[in-house]
């Protein structure tokens, strides 16, 4: 049974990021996806499909009798990516990761513990793979196998967020950005600038959503996404990016992280944001490169925080969350130990699924055909009590073979 856990993935420690998007299924439309991920487990033979994709990795989760092997990967990877050229497809073997049985299960359930991750012990992973298998399992691509498999991942996720530290001292750039910003005791109430809308301004709001923070104006070039930011806020406001050249309203907080190759906050714009006002402001630059102009960190009153001297403190952070995953990892192979027998109940489960079905037909065939005119020779009372102890009977004979299987399993 645990022989046909199958796992093909492409992650950030075989290959860089952006190398990982040859390896997605191209496509942003649900229903597109729904139909390219069907085709691929009729095509190839899958029982059930989980996929996977996040900004460092990509994972297709079978459960399937099919041998994989690299020949399985090329196929399968020409038919996620016609496109995918030749040298990528020759190089399969060092940058896709091939799993079966025990080995894809402890693969799994180390990618929900967050141990496999870029930044080890953030959470996100675990809501993200739940977010995956939701949306495949209402996509009728998830049948007992992964449901099983999935349960048994969020159980040794838990198990092991609650009895280790490794998500502990935060790691990632938002996090820490929002850590810092807070020593500089800004009122709840204090006017937040948004520059940007992607992943890294989207975990800074939910942090300072978390803070309390409520007056927050957003600006991005896609003007939905600002508007889904600054929908997390009570008082959030979304712009269009090139309305930040006519905002004039003044603020205590500018956060900046765009993909732009130039600043974005320049000498001539910052005092048109900050429209007269005096004393220090906070400055966040999360963007590589800079996306506030030197000129104005060094001409004006400011607290300054960008992303390089944030990352001390992430690697310090991170090699305490490394010690903990040796911790995790002891807490993984006593799991894995036991799985086996958990399977194999649950295999057990299923056999013996007739069986309180086939105890209550033969009741029902002895009242009913074998003594029926015996049994209708009964006085009401008789018959009453005869019923009764058959009832009695048939609960307690329908967990007499279910005892004795579960004995010889464990």
């Amino acid at each position: 049974m645990l022989d046909n856990y199958k796992i093909l993935t492409v992650t950030h420690k075989r290959v860089n990021l952006h190398s990982i998007s040859e390896f997605v299924v191209k496509t942003s439309d649900p229903s597109a996806l729904k139909m390219r991920l069907q085709g691929l487990k009729d095509q190839f033979g899958l029982d059930e499909l989980l996929y996977l994709s996040t900004c460092n990795r990509v994972m297709y989760f079978f459960h399937t009798e099919r041998k994989l092997d690299l020949v399985f990967a090329v196929e399968f990877f020409k038919q996620v990516n016609p496109q995918l050229k030749d040298e990528v497809l020759g190089t399969l073997d060092d940058t896709v990761q091939i799993l079966e049985g025990m080995d894809a299960l402890e693969h799994y359930f180390t990618v929900s513990a967050s141990m496999d991750s870029m930044v080890i012990g953030e959470r996100q992973i675990l809501g993200q793979l739940r977010d995956a298998y939701d949306q495949c399992k209402e996509w009728g691509l998830i049948g007992d196998n992964l449901r099983m498999a999935m349960d048994q991942a969020v159980a040794v996720a838990k198990s092991i967020y609650s009895n280790t530290r490794i998500g502990d001292k935060p790691v990632s750039i938002a996090s820490l950005a929002i850590q810092k910003m807070m020593r500089y005791h800004l009122p709840k109430e204090a006017r937040i600038l948004i520059v940007g809308a992607g992943q890294t301004n989207t975990l800074i709001a939910k942090f300072l959503d978390k803070h309390h923070f409520s007056e927050v104006t957003v600006f991005n070039r896609t003007v939905s996404k600002a508007e889904e930011i600054a929908a997390i806020f009570p008082h959030g406001r979304a712009f269009d990016l090139d309305a930040l050249h006519n905002y004039s309203e003044g603020f205590d907080a500018l956060i900046v992280c765009t993909s732009a190759t130039e600043p974005v906050i320049t000498p001539e714009l910052y005092p048109q944001l900050l429209n007269g006002e005096a004393g220090a402001k906070v400055l966040i630059d999360l963007s590589i490169p800079h996306n506030i102009a030197p000129e104005v960190v060094s001409n004006y009153d400011n607290h300054y925080i960008e992303i390089e001297g944030l990352r001390a403190l992430a690697k310090e952070n991170l090699a305490f969350r490394e010690c903990e995953v040796q911790k995790a990892k002891a807490m993984l192979e006593d799991f894995i130990e036991e799985l086996p027998k958990v399977f194999q109940q649950r295999r057990l489960e299923i056999a013996m699924r007739q069986v309180p079905v086939e105890i209550k037909a033969v009741k029902d065939r002895a009242l009913n055909e074998v003594f029926h005119k015996e049994v209708a020779q009964l006085d009401t009372n008789t018959r009453d009590l005869l019923e009764r102890m058959l009832e009695y009977m048939e609960k307690k004979c329908i967990g007499i073979p279910m005892k004795a299987a579960k004995e010889v399993i464990f």
